[in-house]
């Protein structure tokens, strides 16, 4: 805890406003993006799901999936239990909506479907601009998959979600041939440096100028801060924007540029 309160002092020190930033493509993202105070209607319909889950004392069974895509573990928990610590704040969700929205992404993947909540609310921002979208979320628990659907048809997006059951590194292969190219990414699935470099390789011929992928948590270990790094610093991201909780990397035709931006 105390290595993530120095982590985020720095990045509170580090990080730029607007009035610092002169690329045009990021200023228009901070504007657009960033700065998008508008309420919109997809939010209460994702929020008042939201609020059921926190107030559901179902307990179901989780699966702890370990580097040999072996269930290790299964651990009984409350839905509330799960709806409090692992699914995504209100504040990231509405900017995953956001930047769906405003990219006008088509092709998507998600790494870590959890409770259906953060899936909502990027499906929703994505059907703003286009009502045929090829979206795929990707969970290893199957009674998380069950509970995703129900919360996905509540928002009126349960058939615009495909939702895949295993462990990553037996989906993903089958998961990918299925796409001829990827607008947008959501890397929530896995904290440790080895798989998400090596998720992020695979993902690397599905790209083009217009991709974008987001990583959750870089800060909330060494090895997520490590992983963050070398995805970084990979030739083909010409752009990375840091806002602490997650991190952004794009693939345009520029100079390479690495922002730390204030959120």
């Amino acid at each position: 805890m105390l290595d993530l309160a120095r982590k985020y002092a720095w990045y509170y020190l580090n990080a730029k406003s607007k009035q610092n930033v002169e690329s045009p493509f990021v200023l228009d993202l901070i504007t657009e993006v960033l700065e998008d105070k508008n309420v919109y209607d997809d939010y209460a319909k994702v929020e008042k799901v939201r609020l059921g889950l926190l107030n559901n004392r179902l307990v179901t069974e989780v699966e702890d999936f370990g580097a040999g895509g072996v269930a290790q573990s299964i651990q009984e928990k409350r839905v509330s239990e799960i709806a409090a610590k692992s699914v995504k704040p209100a504040r990231w969700g509405k900017l995953l909506y956001r930047i769906c929205r405003y990219f006008e992404v088509r092709n998507m993947l998600e790494f870590g479907t959890s409770l259906g909540v953060t899936t909502a609310y990027q499906a929703l921002g994505a059907l703003q601009k286009s009502e045929s979208i090829h979206f795929v979320s990707m969970e290893g628990s199957k009674n998380l998959v069950n509970l995703a659907q129900i919360n996905l048809d509540e928002v009126g997006a349960g058939n615009k979600v495909n939702l895949v059951q295993g462990d990553f590194d037996h989906t993903l292969e089958k998961v990918l041939k299925s796409f001829d190219q990827l607008d947008y990414v959501f890397v929530d699935g896995n904290h440790r440096k080895e798989p998400t470099l090596r998720y992020f390789m695979h993902l690397l011929p599905k790209m083009h100028a217009g991709s974008v992928i987001v990583f959750d948590d870089i800060y909330w270990s060494r090895e997520m801060s490590d992983a963050w790094e070398e995805i970084k610093a990979h030739p083909s991201v010409t752009l990375s924007i840091d806002l602490f909780y997650i991190g952004m990397v794009f693939f345009r035709e520029q100079e390479p540029e690495h922002l730390v931006l204030k959120f």
